[in-house]
């Protein structure tokens, strides 16, 4: 009886099996060709590292257990104990805490460049400097990256490009085509797309990056389960469709929300008066992506109300599921920074981040006027 599947089974299994010790010694010789061990590799695992790296138009990728793993594994492909590392001062705390209280541990250090200098580097670059860190589109304040002028400084000075594309996904932004080294995704956001997976992506520019990507994903044991892998697989289907509908209706509602009188500023890329919008247009395919942000009066306990209120959007600290929520930066996500970074970078009381989803625009502007309603 002959099988074929359409959708790849779920490969379950921890380990696999060989004939004899010729087959075992043809897995070490051509590897890709089979499979020992899921660590090293599983076929659930190589569909969506394959289908991603389609995506992104790279020359290989690595699938990670989640997208701080998947920044570990970018940073250790270029950098090593004394050795110094650049990165983007607008970043995900997440990232900044891996950096400066874990990887400095181990022998790495830190500086980080505000958006001001973040094109020249001037004055940061140190002989041993490897690679400097930055994303697409910043969290939470939503600052556009001009990724090919950056690659540019960055090759200029002899130092890697590695680039977290996370909040555009490949559907608005490819990063290597613009010049990045290394393209980074948390695979839990956007790429899996419906809050029931967590994994991570590192795609390359080269066969070599790549090689050693997954070098130290095996043995660093940053692997993610086949469940998890045919769960992500199975969601790039969509990813077109989603990131159009996530798209529509976040300028929908970025455009309502700025007209509101209880809303102070509004950080969208798609609204004219983002300082970026031209580059957001250009670099973005025309689509703006679905992560916003906006500032009421700073006063926790307005903001609470408004919680409170809202009766469809939860508060969430994630991103990117196929239904809205919100997050609050202050105290999720950028929790970890000084007073002083947080005022600077413009995270205060009243800053909610806003993930819109895939619903109609209508709905989601309904929720939130009752929320503002309350305040």
């Amino acid at each position: 009886m002959s099988i074929n599947p359409k959708t790849t089974p779920i490969y379950q299994t921890s380990v696999f099996t060989f004939d004899d010790l010729n087959a075992l010694e043809a897995y070490f010789e051509e590897p890709g060709q089979s499979y020992m061990y899921t660590r090293y590799g599983n076929p659930n695992n190589e569909e969506l590292a394959q289908e991603i790296n389609r995506l992104e138009q790279g020359q290989g990728a690595v699938i990670t257990s989640s997208g701080m793993s998947a920044i570990l594994t970018a940073v250790l492909v270029y950098a090593k104990a004394g050795d110094h590392v650049l990165c983007a001062e607008e970043i995900y705390g997440g990232s900044s805490s891996l950096l400066s209280q874990e990887l400095t541990r181990l022998g790495l250090e830190v500086t980080y460049v505000p958006s001001a200098e973040i094109y020249a580097l001037e004055g940061y670059v140190q002989p041993n400097t490897k690679l400097l860190l930055a994303e697409t589109i910043s969290n939470p304040m939503m600052v556009v990256t001009d990724l090919a002028r950056l690659a540019e400084t960055c090759h200029g000075k002899g130092i890697k490009l590695v680039v977290d594309n996370t909040f555009a996904s490949p559907i608005l932004t490819r990063p290597l085509a613009l010049g990045a080294d290394l393209v980074i995704h948390s695979v839990t956001k956007y790429l899996a797309g419906h809050s029931d997976v967590t994994a991570g992506v590192v795609i390359a520019q080269s066969e070599a990056d790549a090689k050693r990507a997954a070098q130290i994903m095996r043995t660093w044991g940053l692997n993610l389960s086949p469940f998890d892998s045919w769960l992500a697989a199975r969601s790039l289907k969509t990813l077109k469709l989603r990131m159009r509908a996530h798209a529509a209706s976040a300028l929908a509602v970025a455009q309502w929300l700025a007209q509101h009188p209880k809303v102070q500023a509004v950080f969208y890329p798609g609204l004219a008066s983002h300082p970026q919008h031209e580059l957001a247009q250009t670099q973005g395919n025309g689509l703006f992506g679905g992560m916003l942000s906006f500032r009421m009066a700073d006063d926790q306990e307005a903001v609470n109300r408004f919680m409170r209120a809202l009766q469809q959007i939860p508060f969430a600290p994630s991103l990117a599921g196929v239904t809205t929520s919100l997050s609050y930066p202050l105290g999720t996500s950028h929790r970890g920074l000084t007073r002083e970074l947080q005022e600077k970078m413009g995270i205060t009381a009243g800053l909610i981040r806003l993930s819109v989803g895939i619903e109609d625009a209508a709905e989601i502007i309904a929720d939130l006027e009752q929320g503002l309603a309350a305040v």
